[in-house]
């Protein structure tokens, strides 16, 4: 059982499963095919990765361009982060707007991320362990992203740890998205 719950960005859902718990631990089904496609999710991955990250620590905003773009299911499966996403799609009601997810440990939701938003995190513990399951796989001709700070989103540190290839990414009002909403 998965609870797709709608958020303020269309075609992007914050997705609860059912924990399964008894004197052992616990037990979570991540991704099945037929669950997703009975919650009216079309999600196919391609390839699965995993970051570890810091305290302080933000990674974004990352995406790949057509024709390799990629949908994504990030999921925390240790630490705590603040997850974010900014819609890049031409024509969708949310165009240029953010939406961010307490995402860790503790209760195992994962994000739906559509084609066409970029997507990053801060860490908020002392350690994290995202996981990702994507569409597509990794086309380094394609992989780029948005400065982390020209977005319409209050971060939680405004002198984060990021890497130089972050830094370098062009503004949002500087960049022309090759994404279009379906």
């Amino acid at each position: 059982m998965l609870q797709k719950i709608e958020t303020a960005i269309a075609d992007c859902y914050l997705l609860k499963p059912k924990k399964l718990t008894d004197n052992r631990g616990y037990f979570i089904k991540h991704f099945q095919k037929e669950m997703f496609n009975g919650i009216g999710l079309d999600f196919c991955p391609t390839e699965s990765y995993f970051s570890i990250s810091h305290q302080g620590v933000l990674r974004g905003l990352h995406f790949q361009t057509p024709p390799f773009e990629h949908g994504k299911l990030v999921t925390c499966i240790q630490g705590t982060v603040l997850d974010v996403v900014c819609d890049l799609r031409m024509g969708s009601p949310t165009y240029g707007k953010c939406a961010s997810f307490e995402l860790g440990e503790e209760t195992h939701e994962s994000v739906f991320i559509p084609a066409g938003l970029a997507h990053g995190f801060y860490v908020t513990s002392i350690q994290s362990t995202l996981l990702y399951n994507v569409t597509t796989s990794y086309a380094p001709e394609s992989d780029t992203g948005i400065a982390w700070d020209s977005i319409p989103f209050d971060w939680p540190n405004q002198q984060p740890i990021i890497s130089a290839r972050d830094a370098a990414f062009a503004r949002l009002d500087a960049f022309k998205s090759p994404f279009t909403f379906k």
